[in-house]
């Protein structure tokens, strides 16, 4: 496992530095999603402002189909198009998908307080599971560093801080790049939510206090 990590970092530390130097576009470019809670509008010279809000981010890499079956096999072949490899999907590319907030967020009963978690989703055939972990995220791949992770390479759930079932549903489009995003969000909560091809899985949260 440790000589196809260095052997998959390595790759992509060098696929990432040719593009940039042949000015191309990154095969996975950066993404977030932002959602901002706890806040009001109050006048302005131009219109509402909203002030006062907490941000809560997701930061993740965006891959796209390109013509493959992503979620397709049985069994323990399941989900091997987009995580051949890993313990649990990293639930983006490259680097591993983190969240930040700052406010108190409520998952499956449990309440992250304020600060940087990352995030896998264990795939199963029709049964999603999302992770919530104190693992901390290298920015750069380094094989000898075992106290972060490059993706989900040498995850354990030792650091999981939650797990929740994925509420799954099928769209009758096809999304080309995958995409989180905050959905369905109120002042008190809303839904963490990945979609690619014609996946949609999402889990329910609320803002703690």
């Amino acid at each position: 496992m440790t000589r196809r990590l260095f052997a998959i970092g390595a790759a992509v530390a060098t696929a990432g530095a040719l593009a940039l130097a042949q000015g191309r576009r990154p095969a996975s470019p950066a993404g977030s999603a932002v959602a901002e809670v706890g806040g009001k509008y109050v006048p302005g010279p131009e219109g509402p402002v909203y002030q006062g809000g907490k941000w809560i981010e997701i930061t993740y890499g965006r891959p796209l189909k390109r013509g493959r079956e992503l979620f397709n096999g049985t069994g323990a072949d399941y989900g091997k198009v987009v995580n051949p490899d890993s313990p649990v999907w990293r639930a983006g590319a490259n680097l591993t998908t983190e969240l930040r907030t700052e406010v108190p967020v409520v998952i499956n009963g449990k309440t992250l307080t304020p600060g940087t978690y990352t995030m896998f989703i264990d795939l199963k055939p029709r049964t999603w599971t999302l992770i919530v972990s104190n693992w901390e995220a290298q920015k750069r791949f380094d094989p000898s560093n075992k106290k972060q992770l490059w993706g989900a390479y040498e995850y354990t759930p030792d650091k999981d801080v939650v797990r929740a079932p994925m509420t799954l549903a099928a769209m009758p489009f096809s999304v080309e790049q995958l995409t989180w995003a905050f959905t369905d969000m109120t002042e008190g909560g809303g839904k963490l939510t990945i979609i690619w091809d014609k996946t949609v899985a999402s889990v329910p949260f609320t803002v703690g206090h």
